[in-house]
């Protein structure tokens, strides 16, 4: 692999495509003054961290929320508490590391050493394809409950080739609308159901006191740590420089904006941990694992509500699972032609590598077309297994990884932008808690697929 030279910050790349003529929302649209402040009126703007965040609340993290109020009540909801903050900490180290040293995360890791390569190339290739099958296949459940004389399949298929349409021919500045409106769209339904269902609000308040359920630890840990947490966390500083948010002085909007998304996830996973509590555990039904709990859930909301509220219940399902398509689609696919433009020697910022490339543009049929053939069949044992364990692995890689890129002056980060110790703990408490759950995946994707 060739060494390519590393910019030092954003401003190379900004006057590049300024040169070029092409309109950037972050360089167009907000300029921060030397702090890093926003004029007034650009407080409305949405930035990528809402992208993030969306993205990484899917049908399983509501499953597990709602399987966690139903059975726990409000016992838990410290735990989503500390998910947000240490989601807050992870996306904002890898925000940090973009802004302050102008490289990718992919860069980042690669100056660790070879071994980051060699793990990364295998899961991102062996990970899109079964998570591709999967998105499509829980973005098809609300739709084919909507419309049930149409198989499953059909949206499936349909849904994929949607995401990779809307991906493959929108910018970046489209594709941040359109998630927009899917996470209003999800973001009102939901919690809409909370307000409906009444929540107890001293039960509420007293379940901001850590406290562990005889046999939830598994719940507990999957609470915190699923609180909109997938591979696209590390998407973030790619998005950042499509925004245009690309020198250190986007520093302070960064971590508004991430912050901002992320307590927007919590009252999101809040809500869902009312309708457990409030709903699914007062109907006395077991909520099916995977996706198809929320289907549970739609019968019991229809039973309790009538029809129309059960029927918009599914639509903000979609909408929830369809942001995890084609954030997927467009932030991995970004991450791919990253890996893969360093892998041939091409550097980060060669258009091969970036966005619409073709690199970037192979990851998304990547992602499109062989999962299809999944859906058509029972998924390989090997190919499961191999997801699982790689993926159980990823975000504990994510957390110990920033530890040093943005701790040791070697890997490019200025002094002014090193983590203070808080911060350090909270990554330390971060890895900790994803080997743990990493290891129960791992244990759970060899048992499932040796079944």
């Amino acid at each position: 692999m060739t060494e390519q030279p590393q910019h030092q910050d954003g401003d190379g790349y900004k006057a590049h495509h300024v040169a070029k003529g092409e309109r950037h929302a972050g360089f167009d649209d907000i300029e921060p003054d030397a702090d890093g402040n926003l004029p007034p009126q650009k407080w409305k703007i949405i930035g990528p961290g809402l992208v993030v965040a969306a993205t990484g609340v899917g049908a399983a993290d509501m499953v597990a929320t709602l399987a966690a109020g139903s059975r726990y009540g409000y016992m838990l909801l410290w735990a989503v508490v500390v998910g947000v903050i240490l989601k807050i900490v992870l996306v904002e180290g890898a925000g940090r590391y973009s802004l302050a040293t102008g490289k990718t995360i992919f860069e980042g890791w690669r100056s660790l050493g070879k071994w980051t390569v060699w793990y990364f190339g295998p899961y991102i290739l062996i990970w899109g394809i079964v998570y591709g099958a999967s998105a499509m296949s829980s973005t098809a459940l609300p739709l084919a409950a909507l419309f049930p004389g149409i198989p499953l399949w059909v949206f499936a298929i349909a849904t994929g080739l949607a995401g990779f349409v809307l991906v493959w021919f929108n910018r970046y500045a489209v594709f941040e609308k359109i998630t927009a409106v899917l996470v209003l769209l999800m973001f009102i339904t939901i919690v809409g159901l909370a307000v409906i269902a009444v929540p107890n609000i001293p039960d509420m308040l007293a379940g901001l006191i850590p406290r562990l359920p005889e046999d939830g630890i598994l719940y507990t840990l999957a609470l915190a740590g699923g609180v909109g947490g997938t591979i696209t966390l590390a998407a973030y500083g790619y998005w950042l420089r499509e925004k245009g948010w690309a020198t250190p002085r986007f520093m302070r909007v960064m971590r508004i904006d991430n912050t901002m998304a992320y307590v927007m996830t919590g009252i999101f996973v809040l809500s869902m941990l009312i309708v457990g509590a409030e709903v699914v555990s007062v109907a006395g039904v077991t909520i099916s694992a995977g996706d198809k709990g929320l289907l549970d859930l739609n019968r019991v909301l229809e039973e309790r509500y009538g029809v129309v509220i059960g029927k918009a219940f599914l639509v903000g399902f979609f909408g929830a699972a369809f942001s995890s398509v084609i954030g997927v689609w467009n932030g991995v696919s970004l991450m791919f032609a990253d890996f893969w433009g360093n892998f041939r020697g091409k550097g980060s910022d060669h258009p091969d590598s970036r966005a619409h490339g073709k690199y970037f543009r192979f990851y998304i049929l990547w992602l499109t077309f062989p999962p299809m053939l999944l859906l058509m069949l029972d998924q390989p044992i090997g190919l499961v297994l191999a997801y699982g364990v790689l993926g159980a692995l990823f975000m504990p890689f994510l957390a110990i990884t920033l530890l040093p890129l943005l701790n040791v002056k070697k890997y490019g980060i200025p002094d002014e932008w090193r983590n203070k110790w808080y911060t350090n703990l909270a990554l330390v408490i971060t890895a900790l808690l994803f080997i743990s759950l990493g290891v129960y995946q791992l244990i759970n994707s060899i048992m499932s697929a040796l079944k």
